[in-house]
């Protein structure tokens, strides 16, 4: 939509303030189209190339995008803190947050009454050693290198901690990643000044031919999930990552980053790229998807330099990340009847996304899902597919969130649907593709 937020100013340190002051307070929204340059300087009564330097200069802070003939919009997670988002209300179910099923994550009560509840002070190691062997011994299990492992905060503080770490990797600098992609990533990389490079996504992960020309176009990092993708559910297999990796062999100077935000629920295993050839990677596990959102921790193994320099860096900054968080982890990934609960939750989740694949299929409508929490359906008319949907009680994603360049789609959080709301979805999907005048995606 575009805005009449109203912008002030004769200066471009001035116009770029009016219209941060306006983001902040929520008269500009996420995706909101601001006025031309031409047309902004002519109610300013400024000259375009003091409007056009505002622009660049909030573009460059993350706050604005310019999208071609689209023009230049609020991105869709400004870097600042902003009035939350409309609320689904009530009565409608939310199958757009992408959340667990709380009926599936473990209960706390019986853990937060065993774990060392003592105090740490500072000067005292900052991972908890045990938590430390687990991760070691959960990656190497994968076939995954773990002789340097650390702690961070999360999936996504694990990224950005990675990216910052790197001394050769600067503003401006092309970070190939998944397209669709969650947004998460999406609003990171620009954040941090640096240039999103879309590699496309099939089933298998990350297309080859795609990574090949990212690359030799001048990414100098790769951003990947190996299982449960946002919003695809793509999972790696085996040859995929042969190809992959003999790719990355062939520019050992990219800095590879693997997103293991599902874990032990995404109902695949683990499959990688990184190995003991390639001089610079990460592979972070998160926790969240797993044992719940507030338990957000990230266990990561990488090479040597890149674990020191996340530390050394966290060091100045965080410090740590709390010494109670990682107990209660800790007794959670080491707990009998947590584990029990995981492979329920793993093949309930597989279930589900089952259960409404088929229930589109029905319909001639083909999706995608092999793993993880949501189920992607190409549909022409996001907005349309997405409208239809929520007047009938269905809350769920469009998937501009996601893309870059792909083909338009919605995202369907599958954690709670039962079998009998997948018909109800698969046939409200249907009737939204029968308004375009057809009965299946293009």
């Amino acid at each position: 939509m575009s805005s009449s937020a109203p912008i002030k100013g004769r200066r471009s340190s001035e116009i770029a303030a009016s219209i941060e002051g306006s983001v902040r307070t929520g008269k500009l929204r996420a995706g909101d189209r601001l006025p031309s340059v031409r047309d902004l300087a002519s109610s300013l009564g400024v000259s375009p190339a003091t409007v056009a330097a505002a622009y660049k200069r909030l573009q460059d802070q993350a706050l604005l995008v310019g999208r071609g003939r689209q023009g230049t919009r609020v991105t869709e997670r400004p870097p600042l803190a902003v009035p939350p988002p409309a609320a689904v209300p009530p009565g409608v179910r939310n199958l757009a947050n992408g959340n667990p099923d709380p009926d599936l994550l473990p209960p706390l009560r019986p853990i937060l009454d065993r774990i060392d509840a003592s105090h740490r002070m500072y000067g005292e190691p900052v991972n908890e050693p045990l938590l430390v062997e687990v991760a070691r011994s959960l990656f190497e299990d994968d076939g995954i290198p773990a002789e340097h492992v650390t702690i961070v905060g999360g999936a996504l503080d694990g990224i950005e901690r990675v990216l910052t770490a790197q001394p050769d990797l600067r503003p401006g600098d092309k970070v190939a990643m998944e397209d669709p992609c969650f947004p998460g990533v999406m609003d990171l990389i620009p954040a941090l000044r640096l240039v999103p490079e879309p590699v496309g996504v099939d089933d298998d992960g990350p297309m080859p031919v795609d990574v090949g020309r990212a690359l030799k176009g001048g990414a100098r990092a790769l951003i990947l999930t190996p299982r449960a993708q946002s919003p695809t559910g793509a999972v790696l297999d085996e040859r995929r990552a042969r190809d992959l990796r003999r790719i990355l062999r062939a520019n050992p100077e990219v800095l590879v980053i693997e997103d293991d935000h599902a874990g032990p629920v995404s109902g695949s295993a683990a499959v990688t790229v990184v190995g003991s050839d390639l001089p610079r990677w990460a592979v972070i596990r998160a926790t969240g998807k797993s044992l719940g959102p507030d338990l957000r921790l990230g266990l990561m193994s990488g090479d040597a330099t890149t674990v020191a320099r996340v530390e050394g860096r966290r060091s100045v900054g965080a410090g740590w990340v709390s010494h109670i968080l990682q107990r209660i982890v800790l007794g959670l990934l080491t707990d009998r009847k947590t584990q029990t609960l995981l492979r329920r939750a793993a093949d309930t989740y597989a279930a589900r996304r089952t259960a409404m694949i088929e229930a589109l299929a029905a319909w001639g409508i083909r999706a995608r899902g092999r793993s993880g929490l949501n189920v992607w359906v190409p549909v022409r008319d996001e907005h349309r597919t997405v409208q239809t949907l929520f007047d009938a009680g269905f809350a769920i994603r469009s998937g501009e969130r996601f893309r870059i360049a792909s083909p338009s789609g919605v995202r369907i959080s599958i954690a709670t649907v039962l079998p009998d709301e997948a018909e109800a979805i698969a046939s409200l999907v249907a009737r939204s593709l029968e308004l375009e005048g057809r009965t299946r995606p293009a």
